[in-house]
């Protein structure tokens, strides 16, 4: 299988990285000048799809993401699988698919969750939306570059599980936190609470896998000073894909809608722009109770 890759980042870098190690041919291309050990590198997206197989793509955002489509669909060879990989709102995910199978293009939404650790040890988890057809010919590269894949629905359901999944995560985050900036004022002990905490109903992710103090539980970004795993920037996008979701099916979340706010206050205002999501440990450590 040729396979070319466009979005060569903090996550696309590692996954096309190996790709090739297991002996894919690769092609990439990045708007930056980026070099990736055994990924040929391409001039433009155009010459990056044709010919290939399947197409991967790893972008910010879905505005980019609907850009590359247009510029690529005309060199995108027939019958070939388009598998996108980027965190984009549900509507474009769905309309850049149904864009695709008028050139007879099979496109998968196949959004991740691991960071760039889990692209880089390749033990990703992808939500897969499409036909089912493309995801048995893409599911070899799935078991390349993570742990596990699943495929949920048509079109748009992958994007629909990671803003979902992401909501969740964006909750907890805060609710640990503030639990240990608490545990801390209460004169408590960390790893204590930790201890406790793991293996009783306070138990999640975000404390089991991620807890948010240094030098407690696994290791994680607390631990390199909050340097990003998963930047706060990324968690008030996610949030914000679960609101523009909600507000579409008119669901109720308001912890999702205020998560959201007490992130973008986070970055925008505050210093968490660069830093991991889980620095909102030391916010809520250097604040008072408000009124």
């Amino acid at each position: 299988m040729k396979i070319g890759f466009i979005g060569l980042g903090n996550m696309g870098a590692p996954m096309a990285a190996n790709l090739a190690i297991a002996g894919y041919e690769v092609v990439g291309f990045d708007v930056t000048d980026v070099t990736v050990e055994g990924v040929t590198s391409c001039s433009d997206a155009p010459s990056c799809v044709s010919g290939r197989d399947l197409v991967i793509t790893m972008l910010p955002n879905g505005s980019i993401l609907q850009k590359v489509a247009d510029e690529i669909q005309q060199s995108l060879k027939k019958g070939a699988v388009f598998l996108d990989c980027s965190t984009v709102d549900v509507d474009t995910a769905k309309s850049v698919a149904a864009q695709m199978a008028a050139t007879d293009i099979d496109m998968l939404d196949a959004p991740v969750s691991g960071g760039i650790s889990g692209a880089a040890a390749g033990t990703l988890t992808f939500m897969v939306g499409g036909t089912s057809k493309a995801f048995t010919i893409a599911e070899p590269l799935f078991t390349v570059m993570g742990n596990k894949a699943v495929h949920v629905g048509a079109a748009g359901a992958g994007q629909a599980v990671k803003i979902c999944n992401n909501m969740i995560l964006g909750v907890t985050m805060i609710a640990t936190c503030e639990s240990i900036a608490l545990g801390d004022k209460l004169g408590l002990d960390r790893q204590k609470l930790f201890d406790v905490l793991s293996t009783s109903s306070g138990a999640s992710w975000t404390v089991n896998s991620y807890f948010p103090a240094p030098g407690v539980g696994p290791a994680s970004p607390a631990d390199n000073d909050y340097k990003p795993g998963f930047a706060a920037e990324l968690m008030v996008k996610d949030l914000g894909l679960s609101q523009q979701a909600a507000e579409a099916v008119n669901a109720d979340t308001p912890m999702g809608a205020h998560a959201l706010a007490l992130y973008q206050k986070f970055v925008g205002t505050e210093d968490g722009e660069g830093r991991d999501f889980s620095a909102m440990l030391p916010r809520f450590s250097a604040r008072k109770r408000s009124t």
